[in-house]
């Protein structure tokens, strides 16, 4: 192992500095579904900031750990949780993102739109959604406690290069890409419904945004209301998201087909990896009043 105590102290900060904001805001919107204030979306937002949690600790400690070269702290069973637990948090926040931005575009529709009977039943079905999401993601990932072993179990010549703790054993093609595949399909399908709600957001703002200049045109006061004000923080969340996930996989890839050996250049994925589980809590916190509130009743 290979001892990089600047990509560890990095990892450290973002590590500890995203754990923390995320747990202020799991449980500030618990709180908030717990009172008379609750709506749907809190209790998602709850989620994400958990799931974001999970990544975090899953993904950014041992990170940590094995940049500041602590010695061999995983064996095959920590291994094949640590792993799992990532692969699962990641597609789980790809999922409660999409799902964050499909019930948003569904509540501020308009009373006449075609989602209303939706509406009206989002609120019993949002736990139900939550755990089809994590049963999808640990059926689309349950082929990762087979395959992964503790660097210090296998022969050794077979083991490459690498700075990690936890080794990948090599499986049949036939099982790659059936989970590969299926993990296109869950990627397709969320981002499509996740672009498609996101657009139906803009357009719902812009029309808000052309009914607030009539009004201004008209010396007619006017205030946004809190829905409106959601909407824009959930498309600032989505947009945080596409970028850091887009980001990721076009540099993974420039990696994966340019770089041969191991340098600085592979941290940046890693980087980008906990990038929106670091930032989107502190989005929330700037964007939400209620739970700025929160934050200093706390």
């Amino acid at each position: 192992m290979i001892l990089d105590p600047v990509k560890g102290t990095v990892f450290l900060c973002l590590t500890g500095l995203g754990a923390a904001g995320n747990i202020l805001v799991l449980v500030s919107y618990m709180h908030m579904f717990q009172s008379t204030e609750k709506k749907p979306i809190h209790l998602i937002l709850a989620h994400l900031a958990l799931t974001n949690i999970i990544m975090l600790l899953s993904k950014g400690m041992p990170r940590t750990i094995e940049a500041f070269n602590f010695g061999n702290f995983l064996d095959d069973t920590t291994c094949k949780i640590v792993v799992y637990l990532a692969r699962v948090s990641r597609g789980l926040s790809l999922c409660t993102s999409s799902l964050l931005t499909v019930v948003q575009a569904i509540t501020i529709s308009p009373k006449q739109s075609i989602w209303q009977r939706l509406k009206l039943r989002t609120p019993r079905h949002i736990i139900s959604s939550l755990l089809f999401l994590w049963i999808l993601n640990s059926l689309i990932s349950m082929n990762l406690p087979y395959y992964i072993k503790n660097i210090n179990s296998v022969n050794i010549t077979q083991v490459k290069k690498s700075s990690n703790y936890c080794y990948f054993l090599p499986e049949s093609w036939i099982t790659r890409w059936i989970f590969l595949t299926l993990m296109v399909l869950r990627d397709a399908v969320f981002q499509g419904a996740m672009g498609g709600a996101s657009g139906y957001l803009v357009f719902l703002l812009h029309k808000h945004h052309q009914h607030v200049l009539y009004l201004q045109n008209c010396k007619i006061l006017y205030r946004t209301p809190p829905e409106l004000r959601a909407a824009q923080s959930v498309l600032l969340l989505m947009v945080c998201f596409l970028f850091f996930n887009w980001a990721d996989c076009f540099i993974s890839l420039y990696i994966t087909l340019t770089i041969e050996n191991y340098s600085t250049e592979v941290y940046i994925p890693e980087f980008l990896t906990i990038s929106y589980a670091v930032l989107s809590p502190f989005m929330l916190i700037h964007r939400d009043g209620h739970l700025t509130k929160c934050c200093y009743i706390q």
